[in-house]
């Protein structure tokens, strides 16, 4: 069982790894879209294609039109990856401490 245990460890700690990353990205493209950037530039397209699928969603659900003025799929995208980062990270690292 420990070989189990070992694999759920390392998944997690990949995971925690990928979301981090995910929240930096994002992080910098909220920063980055206050200043006007060029859209043709590669690092700002890379930015935008990569957090887009996760926006996207969050936009249809809850649109900008509620009169607030501006976008705030961003601050639920950051705290959904909180949640993943806590919850699910979390509970993959407990399991495979139980399971050892």
């Amino acid at each position: 069982m420990f070989i189990l245990s070992n694999f759920l460890a390392s998944v997690a700690r990949l995971l925690e790894v990928a979301l981090t990353i995910f929240y930096w990205l994002m992080l910098i493209r909220c920063l980055i879209s206050w200043v006007n950037p060029d859209p043709y530039n590669s690092l700002v397209q890379f930015l935008y294609k990569v957090t887009e699928p996760v926006l996207a969603p969050i936009r249809r659900v809850i649109p900008m039109a509620w009169g607030i003025g501006f976008d705030l799929s961003p601050l639920i995208a950051f705290l959904l990856l909180l949640f993943l980062q806590s919850f699910l990270v979390r509970t993959l690292l407990d399991l495979a401490a139980r399971i050892r």
